[in-house]
């Protein structure tokens, strides 16, 4: 069972195509999401409509939370006022231009879904099992803390905009990395493969999955200089996503 998972494509439809057609030479036999379709880019309407007209499982991100339930904060962590006022002129923005049909939509998107496959469970979540905008960066406490507690053999999270794959014990924690603003140094758009084994290859391999962490070229000055142009949106998150960098 191969399964792609995609996240934290904030408003960037551009990349997402291009991760989307990526996808398409990948023989994989499910597309997931784990949340955060808007945000931040300038194209929130065609990034859920594609999500839609694709019927690609996703799962509730905090950011799909707030502008799919009128609220006005993104419930991002931004200790630096400076950003928080940049977040803040994401949510107008955001709010502003997406259609109360695609509103109702993120609020009615699930905030876990669990899956199973060759005997695996697979959960679903944004940022954690605990809170939706909680991140679990690769070795740290809460991370810890967190695949302590999970029942299920794989969980696979979002929201950390970084992608990777760590076991804790017997348990396998995969975060998706984001599609539309990634944070890796690297302006290219990421996402993973899930290839879970069978119980035939578990037993030569003893592990649950093999992950594949893909980098996609897009255009990403396209998605930049429609950030620059428009009048509401801070231009240093063009920076950002040419830089594929967190601050």
């Amino acid at each position: 069972m191969r399964i792609a998972v995609i996240s934290d494509i904030h408003s960037n439809i551009y990349a997402l195509e291009a991760v989307l057609g990526d996808i398409e030479n990948r023989n994989v036999d499910l597309v997931v999401c784990t949340g955060d379709l808007v945000g931040y880019g300038t194209r929130p309407n065609e990034v859920i409509n594609t999500i839609r007209k694709n019927k690609v499982l996703t799962i509730m991100g905090n950011y799909d939370d707030a502008i799919g339930n009128y609220k006005i904060v993104c419930g991002c962590d931004y200790p630096d006022p400076k950003d928080a006022q940049k977040a803040g002129l994401s949510m107008q923005f955001t709010s502003s231009k997406t259609t109360d049909e695609n509103k109702k939509y993120l609020s009615n998107l699930p905030k876990e879904a669990t899956l199973t496959f060759n005997n695996k469970t697979i959960k679903l979540v944004h940022g954690s099992t605990r809170f939706i905008n909680e991140y679990l960066k690769e070795n740290s406490e809460e991370a810890k803390e967190v695949m302590s507690e999970l029942s299920e053999d794989i969980l696979v999270c979002g929201h950390t905009h970084i992608p990777y794959a760590k076991y804790y014990g017997e348990k396998l924690l995969i975060n998706a990395g984001s599609v539309g603003k990634p944070k890796t140094n690297n302006p290219k758009a990421n996402y993973v493969i899930i290839e879970i084994n069978n119980e035939d290859n578990l037993s030569n391999s003893k592990s649950l999955a093999e992950v594949e962490i893909i980098e996609v070229n897009y255009d990403f000055e396209k998605a930049a200089k429609e950030i620059e142009e428009n009048n509401i949106l801070p231009n240093d998150f063009a920076r950002l996503i040419r830089e594929g960098s967190a601050k």
